[in-house]
């Protein structure tokens, strides 16, 4: 029996299984009987026609295939901002991890001024766009409210050579952030375009943990050079860290690489070395995603201390193997930066 038999049967034991009903219908029982006849119709000409467009697709040429990714890149573009160059700035570079607590802001903080010492000539801006959590004040030991400028520009502070900006100028210490999506928003859009950078070689943008709301602003508003994600070799961490390489991808913001953060533990009496968070995380992540891990930083109490007192350890230990290690992940950022927009 056909599939059209069967639709039809069971639209008649549809009828005739109304008992009583079907009996009072009588005379409206056959035109029910035709409407069920006809949908049946209509759905077996609707399976036939998707039968026929599945095929289509499988039959597509490779021109074709591309034309269609190419359109529907163009729809998905739509609505989009429009990507503005901040202002004096040549080379944006982001710093992201996935997940926080794995040491990104203290790698910013060190990779500015690392960029800096590699390279006297080059004038170095960083930003934090971690509105709800900023570090950088601290850091860069770093206080105060900005100057406006004549054109009512906010003015970056400066210490150790480094132009900076953060939300933390901008509200108490120990006051927290309590906003929703659009003030957020609304405040990384006056960091972005309400600051007088000057002129700028390079500008670190030290970003929140996350995929969220200001990653995507970010990356949509301005053009960026390239992004560098922190994280340390633990499995929990590595996972996001994932995410936020592939964020970027779909962005379209080129990824340098990662930089394993806190890789090894050195007793500093015995010398003895632990993988406290495991050992080689980020490389296995790298080899995953086809990219280069940029450095490995250890985990070193004065890493640690020199950025609680403001006194980055780039700064203030610039012959340390510590400092060396940001030094060197430096010049491997900037050997992987495209040429800058002139």
């Amino acid at each position: 029996m056909g599939s059209w038999q069967r639709l039809l049967l069971l639209g008649g034991m549809s009828l005739r299984g109304g008992g009583g009903a079907c009996a009072a219908l009588r005379g409206s029982g056959v035109l029910v009987f035709r409407r069920q006849s006809i949908l049946a119709h209509k759905f077996l000409l609707e399976q036939c026609v998707s039968r026929t467009v599945i095929n289509s697709k499988q039959q597509l040429s490779g021109a074709e295939n591309e034309t269609l990714k190419q359109r529907r890149t163009q729809i998905m573009s739509r609505g989009l901002p429009k990507q503005k160059p901040i202002e004096g700035v040549k080379q944006v570079i982001v710093v992201a991890s996935g997940k926080g607590g794995v040491g990104k802001s203290t790698t910013a903080v060190n990779l500015a001024l690392a960029l800096a010492a590699n390279d006297s000539s080059k004038a170095i801006g960083l930003l934090d766009v971690d509105v709800y959590g900023p570090s950088i004040p601290k850091m860069m030991n770093l206080k105060g409210n900005p100057e406006l400028s004549q054109s009512n520009l906010m003015r970056p502070l400066l210490n150790y050579g480094i132009a900076c900006m953060s939300m933390g100028f901008l509200v108490e210490e120990t006051a927290p952030v309590v906003w929703r999506g659009l003030m957020v928003m609304s405040a990384v859009e006056k960091l972005l375009r309400q600051v007088d950078w000057g002129q700028l070689d390079y500008l670190v943008v030290d970003m929140p943990p996350g995929t969220g709301d200001v990653q995507l602003s970010v990356s949509q508003n301005i053009p960026i050079s390239g992004a560098v994600i922190v994280s340390t070799p633990q499995d929990i961490a590595l996972m996001d860290a994932h995410k936020g390489a592939e964020m970027f991808r779909k962005v379209h913001v080129p990824v340098l690489g990662l930089v394993q953060n806190m890789s090894v533990f050195q007793c500093p009496k015995c010398k003895h070395k632990t993988h406290i968070f495991g050992a080689d995380g980020a490389r296995r992540l790298a080899r995953t995603l086809d990219l280069d891990v940029l450095g490995d930083i250890p985990l070193h109490l004065d890493i640690r201390e020199a950025s609680d007192t403001g006194q980055p350890i780039v700064f203030s230990q610039p012959g340390s193997d510590e400092a060396k290690a940001y030094l060197r992940i430096a010049a491997e950022v900037v050997r992987r930066l495209p040429p800058p927009l002139q």
